[in-house]
């Protein structure tokens, strides 16, 4: 199997996580999003030390393909493991601890998609179809997410959002700024 061909697969079965069955249609209308968020590498504030541990649970997504597919763990390392984690990795590893570790509910059935789909509505990227993708807003985004440069309160381009004015998002670790968001809204 090529590099490429065990990226493309690797992107897939990311996708597959966040557009299962019910989100099916989402993974085609929103490929250009998708393709770009796993193009731009997660980085975090040295302020935000533990936001490392966002980026570690988006690389050990790489390993779980592995696993869940079968595939050799050293061609992992060779053709995936050779490059940071993207945006995606880190939201869709996100998703999955979310729905895994703290919202699990065997009535609801498997929300990880709900979970990064609300990540990317927060962003205000939820309009990013294929029919009006602008990849430099979405850049822009991007990189007021990274840099923490939205409101206190997540509006303007942050993955959480909340209307509580005593809460500062960005003064907080993203896995805190997910409970918080939760505590709010769920």
């Amino acid at each position: 199997m090529t590099s490429k061909q065990i990226n493309s697969l690797y992107f897939e079965w990311l996708c597959g996580l966040v557009c299962g069955e019910t989100l099916e249609t989402r993974r085609h209308d929103f490929k250009s999003l998708l393709h770009k968020l796993h193009n731009i590498q997660f980085t975090y504030s040295r302020m935000f030390p533990m936001d490392a541990n966002r980026e570690e649970d988006g690389i050990d997504l790489r390993y779980r393909f592995s696993y869940e597919k079968k595939y050799d763990y050293r061609m992992i390392a060779t053709y995936i493991d050779d490059k940071p984690c993207s945006v995606l990795e880190m939201m869709v590893a996100l998703a999955l601890r979310c729905e895994e570790q703290i919202m699990s509910d065997h009535e609801q059935g498997n929300r990880t998609g709900l979970w990064f789909w609300k990540m990317i509505d927060n962003l205000g990227l939820d309009k990013m179809d294929e029919k009006h993708y602008d990849e430099s807003l979405v850049e822009e985004t991007v990189d007021i997410f990274l840099n923490r440069e939205y409101e206190r309160n997540g509006h303007g381009g942050n993955i959480f959002v909340v209307d509580d004015e005593k809460c500062n998002l960005k003064a907080m670790e993203i896995w805190y700024q997910m409970n918080v968001y939760l505590r709010n809204y769920i």
